[in-house]
Parts: C-alpha cells; structure tokens; sequence
C-alpha cells in the first residue's frame, strides 16, 4: 500500500486526462511521457509514467490508482482497490494532500512545511538540487512515521 486514505483532493484538484502503459504502484509522482495534441482527452498520447531519473522532467501528479496487468478473461479489476489496467486512463492528484510512502530511503525530514521535491522513480525528497535536477512539486506536512508515510502536500499547475 503506498496510499493511505487520509487525504485531502481540492476542487479541480485531480485529472483524469492521461493514460498509464505500465504497472505501477499507486502515491508516486508522475511526469509526463509523450502528450496528445489539443485537449487529449481521450487520445493514448497523453501518457504519464514514473520517470527513472528526475532531472529535466515536468512532473503531473501524485498517482491515485494501482496499475496492474491482469487476465480480464480470468479475473476482474478490483474496483474497491482503484485498480486500473495497464493503458487506462489514471487518476493523478494535483492539489491536496495525501499520505504515502513513496519516498526517497534515507532522507531525513526534520521539520513540517519543508519543501518537497520530485526525485528519481517518482519518489519525493526534501533535497533540492536544482529546479532542473528535482522540480518542486510541494512541502512536506509532517514528518514521515515508523513505517515510512509522510503527509505530503501537492500543490502543481
């Protein structure tokens, strides 16, 4: 589980314009992979993806859904667990605040209302090393638990 479900979704604060080709895990921050042309709304151009490396990447959003790959002729996507298949349509989160473990291992956030940063793999940091390098996407809220979760708020265009 890399969501909890205490969280907070502003208005006009979540988009679901853009379609994911790979298997994910839900509460990482996703960047654009190839974009459609206009609105795109339903064109599989407008992809996001969890980038490998950070730098010069525009982030989206914070991933609200599992992407899985699952037989449909054999089993159903649980709905009850925001599952979606691989090639849908996602849900990304872009101003509100969530709790999740998709974090950077071995950083040390000390204090709340630090700043947050997009880090490689879709991982939030707190070290800023550079606009380019880790695009600021938020700041954390609290400081992460025993198991790993930090209140994280997202605040994107």
């Amino acid at each position: 589980m890399a969501l909890k479900g205490d969280r907070i979704e502003s208005a006009q604060g979540t988009e679901i314009t853009y379609n994911m080709n790979e298997v994910g895990n839900k509460g990482g921050v996703v960047v654009n992979s190839t974009i459609g042309s206009g609105a795109a709304l339903d064109q599989s151009l407008a992809l996001v993806t969890y980038a490998a490396t950070a730098s010069g990447k525009r982030p989206v959003g914070i991933l609200l859904c599992d992407m899985v790959n699952v037989d449909q002729t054999r089993q159903h996507i649980n709905q009850h667990k925001n599952e979606v298949q691989k090639g849908g349509k996602v849900t990304i989160l872009k101003k509100g605040w969530v709790v999740t473990d998709q974090l950077t291992s071995g950083i040390t956030v000390t204090a709340t209302n630090c700043l947050a940063y997009l880090a490689d793999g879709g991982r939030i940091t707190n070290v800023n090393a550079g606009e380019a390098a880790t695009p600021l996407i938020g700041r954390f809220l609290s400081t992460p638990d025993e198991d790993g979760y930090a209140k994280v708020e997202i605040n994107l265009p």
